[in-house]
């Protein structure tokens, strides 16, 4: 069975063809480093790691580029008004700079504990100003975008006539109502910006041929995107709500610069919902992964996110994680049981089919909720057969198969051997802690230092006492 992937250009399955022989070009819209990772993440980043993993499991020559918006996008994703960053970091008092790279670090440290693979290439938009200046000026000669008296640079959405392709808007159903402080030097309200001049006000900015500013944030990824992957390349990624207006911007900045289509295959992962309810930090509801790993293993929050298939939504409560942990924890316990079985064996047709339906379940689509769902066939058998060769057949394919491409773990205690150790080590925190508010120095410098020699540094702060292992 060849690959199925859903493109959300022809709201279809197609056979998945590269444009590129065996090469596969693929940009994800990577995060705005302004807070900490939560699960909107998880589902996005997981959703395409896996995309990543079978890939490259079917043999094909995988680029894969992630960027890193550091800059230049607004509150409520506007065209004017203040820059995410730069409001936290006045509530931080620190450096926008420095406020993009502590998030930056802690998605990535993240990501790592969800088994996320880094991406081949990591681009922040910061790194990009010359190039994004020089599409600009492209737009700008080739008529699609115009100056402003206030310097600013936007894109004239009338002037390309596919405007809303991807999402199927038209340019009457983009009203300004759906913009957020719609700025009053734009020629119409659905227009968008391209570089906005910077007050004085604005930390961020960088010298152009229009005054000092700094990039509108749709430009940036048609210009990473260019850089690394070319005019036109095989998959773009991202979750559904930056379908519209992220994503149709760079088709309408991409294809008027360039000449050419942008991309081939266009695909969204659904989003996360906590109790029914739509999360967001505005309804108080936004939970970070930082939070949720003090409760959850991290393992088992990637294995209740591929529970279901990336384009549905997945609801996250209490019980719905508890459910996925006994799931999970069954299938560790049988795997742990044939681990030690070494590879001599003779393949086993039960086993072989078993197979044949996870991959026939990935190849439609990336459908991981089937795929796992096979999984539970195969405990099945290991808690029935005492046939060796089967076990050893089914202990290859877990180690071969099925954690390559899922990017779970099934071996006994890995995980939760890390979660008793943090465990001990925050107790350990509770009672220096006390020996500290008692004033009883000698006894908390000892067990700072102790913890030090074990590898492990504690750091105080106005929040309380965090360590690094």
């Amino acid at each position: 069975m060849s690959l199925k992937v859903y493109n959300t250009f022809s709201r279809e399955k197609e056979e998945f063809v590269p444009i590129n022989g065996n090469n596969v070009g693929m940009y994800v819209c990577g995060p705005t480093v302004y807070g900490y990772p939560h699960l909107g993440h998880a589902k996005s980043y997981i959703s395409f790691d896996i995309v990543y993993r079978y890939l490259k499991y079917k043999g094909y020559n995988v680029k894969y580029v992630q960027n890193i918006t550091d800059v230049g996008h607004l509150l409520k994703d506007a065209d004017s008004g203040e820059s995410k960053i730069e409001k936290q970091a006045k509530i931080e008092q620190l450096d926008p700079y420095q406020i993009a790279y502590k998030y930056e670090l802690a998605y990535f440290k993240d990501m790592e504990r969800l088994n996320v693979l880094k991406p081949d290439i990591s681009c922040r938009a910061t790194g990009h100003i010359i190039e994004i200046i020089d599409m600009v000026k492209t737009l700008i000669d080739k008529g699609y975008a115009y100056v402003t008296s206030n310097n600013n640079v936007y894109y004239d959405v009338s002037k390309f006539k596919e405007y809303g392709k991807l999402s199927n808007r038209t340019i009457d159903d983009t009203l300004s109502g759906e913009r957020i402080n719609v700025a009053d030097d734009k020629r119409r309200p659905e227009d968008f910006a391209l570089w906005k001049s910077a007050d004085e006000n604005h930390l961020m900015r960088w010298p152009s041929p229009w005054g000092e500013g700094y990039p509108g944030w749709h430009v940036e990824c048609s210009v990473m995107s260019k850089k690394y992957l070319g005019d036109t390349f095989d998959i773009h990624g991202g979750g559904m709500d930056n379908m519209f207006p992220h994503h149709d911007c760079e088709i309408a900045q991409s294809e008027a610069a360039n000449g050419k289509p942008f991309v081939k295959y266009f695909m969204h992962n659904n989003l996360v919902t906590v109790n029914g309810q739509k999360m967001g930090k505005s309804l108080g509801n936004s939970a970070s992964l930082k939070d949720i790993f003090e409760k959850y293993d991290p393992l088992v929050i990637r294995f209740y996110t591929l529970l279901s298939h990336y384009r549905k939504p997945t609801d996250f409560s209490d019980s719905n994680i508890e459910e996925a942990k006994k799931n999970y924890d069954s299938i560790v316990k049988a795997v742990s049981k044939i681990s030690s079985l070494d590879d001599s064996f003779e393949d086993d047709s039960e086993v072989l089919e078993i197979k044949n339906k996870f991959l026939e379940a990935m190849d439609d689509d990336f459908n991981t909720s089937l795929a796992i769902s096979y999984l539970y066939e195969l405990v099945k058998i290991i808690n029935t057969t005492s046939d060796e060769n089967k076990l050893k057949n089914i202990n290859n394919l877990f180690v071969n198969v099925v954690e390559p491409i899922l990017g779970l773990s099934f071996k006994q205690n890995n995980s939760n051997q890390e979660s008793k150790e943090d465990e001990l080590i925050k107790y350990i925190i509770e009672l220096r802690t006390k020996a500290r508010n008692e004033k009883r120095f000698d006894l908390s410098d000892e067990i700072r230092d102790h913890l030090l020699k074990m590898g492990i540094i504690l750091k105080d702060g106005r929040e309380g006492t965090t360590y690094e292992k």
